[in-house]
């Protein structure tokens, strides 16, 4: 327990702040000034919001709860304008005195294991990076092994390098997420020095479709409302969930989250709550050291 109460992913979100100030000029998000003070429940837990845009990214946002000693979470997001393909950089912890569970990943804009170029084009190189915390063939030798099963139907929104993991508590293993986390974010932030606005409008069309696409499932199934609804009540939870977390849910398309996702559709009308309703679930990483997806539909 000592060791939980000592434990904040304050340094996290610092981290990436500073190192994005190296390479752009961050500007605050319209988003900030309305969520930047948020009131928790029990008048205890410390909530710190903060919301920018930059040249090449529509938002990078960081939120991260401290409920000591009962949680801490970080859910800390960059996301590129539609001019750019770029993956959208996405780290998702939960941190229990028992339990940590992780998803850590430049999620892809479009499904990599049908769109080929686009994952040659950003994947390819990274694959030494996921492989340096995943690796494959020796499980007691894994940084931080894949974590439990995970349908197809969410797979589609992660890329080859994506961890995912749980573990214990343990400094040792949260020493190696941080790691991995600065790793994960300079990588992104190369991406976006490098990478260059598309001129196609067809082309810009569909990166913001792909984006609302992308949106519209986290605002939907994200598994932290829960703890929002908790910690400030559901009507500001939905607030925080639509407007900063996933801003652009009501902005950047008009379709809605049955539109993409029909098999949701209950028979009245309504979004079907389970978690995942379609596709083989994985135990293991289904993709191989090159970033081959191996783990085929039967």
């Amino acid at each position: 327990m000592e060791l939980f109460s000592n434990f904040s992913y304050q340094k996290f979100a610092k981290f990436a702040l500073e190192e994005a100030r190296l390479r752009t000029a961050l500007t605050p998000h319209p988003s900030q000034e309305r969520f930047k003070k948020l009131e928790p429940n029990d008048g205890k837990t410390l909530i710190h919001a903060l919301s920018f845009r930059a040249p090449k990214t529509r938002l990078l946002r960081s939120l991260t709860i401290e409920g000591t000693p009962t949680m801490q979470v970080l859910d800390f997001a960059a996301l590129p304008e539609p001019n750019f393909d770029l993956p959208i950089f996405c780290a998702n912890f939960f941190t229990t005195p028992r339990l940590s569970i992780v998803v850590l990943d430049l999620n892809p804009l479009y499904d990599v294991s049908i769109q080929k170029d686009y994952k040659e084009k950003y994947y390819r190189k990274l694959m030494p990076l996921g492989n340096k915390y995943s690796k494959f063939k020796i499980k007691i030798m894994q940084l931080l092994p894949w974590g439990d099963k995970i349908t197809s139907e969410s797979l589609r929104f992660f890329s080859p390098i994506v961890i995912w993991t749980k573990f214990s508590l343990s400094q040792y293993k949260h020493d190696i997420l941080y790691s991995a986390f600065k790793e994960y974010f300079k990588a992104w932030l190369q991406l976006m020095d490098q990478a260059v606005e598309e001129t196609d409008a067809s082309r810009i069309l569909q990166n913001r479709e792909a984006q609302h696409k992308y949106l519209t499932w986290r605002a939907e199934k994200d598994p932290g409302h829960p703890i929002l609804k908790r910690v400030i009540g559901e009507d500001l939870a939905r607030d925080v969930v639509r407007d900063f977390l996933f801003e652009g849910v009501d902005t950047l398309g008009d379709e809605s989250f049955l539109d993409y996702f029909p098999e949701y559709r209950c028979e009245d009308g309504t979004i079907n709550k389970k978690r995942s309703m379609m596709g083989k679930s994985y135990e293991v990483r289904p993709w191989d050291a090159n970033g081959e997806f191996i783990g085929n539909e039967p």
